[in-house]
């Protein structure tokens, strides 16, 4: 099984921008899932690729913790890219790098959060017509 997993594997990926001390990504080649995560088949069930390599390579992933890609990148499965960590602490890694909203466009600090407004204007727009068609 392993031999399989590392066919679908490309050692030389690029260096992350944000993070060129950790060296290159290991590409997942492999299938992705809606998430851009590599997903692996093993006895029957799919797998997250990167979840997959960390066990292969470093140990099993303790129980109730989740792994972070310390590179960013989802579909990487470099196990020096990947650290376990709790949901909460990849979701505080995770907001804290986000500078865009899922379409794209910049956020900017609010008083307690981050937030875009060209979306929030948008929102506001579709409200108004709403309300104006009724």
């Amino acid at each position: 099984m392993p031999e399989r997993f590392w066919e679908k594997v490309e050692k030389c990926g690029p260096v992350p921008a944000g993070r060129p001390d950790l060296g290159s990504c290991w590409l997942w080649r492999g299938r992705l899932n809606t998430d851009g995560y590599g997903t692996f088949k093993v006895d029957g069930g799919r797998f997250g690729a990167h979840r997959f390599a960390y066990e292969l390579v470093v140990s099993k992933i303790p129980e109730g913790l989740q792994i972070d890609h310390l590179c960013r990148v989802r579909h990487c499965v470099n196990p020096a890219h990947l650290e376990p960590v709790t949901s909460r602490e990849n979701s505080l890694r995770r907001t804290r790098l986000l500078t865009a909203c899922k379409y794209g466009h910049p956020l900017v600090q609010g008083t307690s959060q981050r937030f875009c407004p060209t979306c929030k204007l948008e929102r506001n727009r579709a409200r108004r017509r709403s309300l104006r068609s009724v």
